[in-house]
């Protein structure tokens, strides 16, 4: 039987990603009912919420704003573009 050797992409997080699930879990507390409450506020599902937070999805720009308005916070504190990115 022949071993196949099959190399996925790195599935760890970027600095940028981990920093904005840092940021978006201390902003909300952990709470799973602030999540939906985040996710009401901002017209999406729990799971968009969630997908943002583990950086297996970048909110739109528009999406992006509304989340520094709700949290009171400078966009740039929340979202950084990947240094590899640029």
């Amino acid at each position: 039987m022949t071993n196949l050797n099959i190399s996925e992409s790195d599935p760890s997080p970027s600095k940028a990603e981990r920093r904005r699930q840092r940021i978006i879990q201390t902003l909300m507390g952990g709470n799973s009912a602030a999540i939906r409450d985040l996710a009401d506020a901002l017209g999406v599902s729990r799971q968009t919420i969630n997908a943002i937070e583990t950086g297996k999805y970048d909110p739109s720009l528009p999406l992006a704003f509304k989340i520094a308005q709700v949290f009171a916070t400078p966009i740039e504190s929340i979202f950084m573009p990947d240094e590899e990115a640029t």
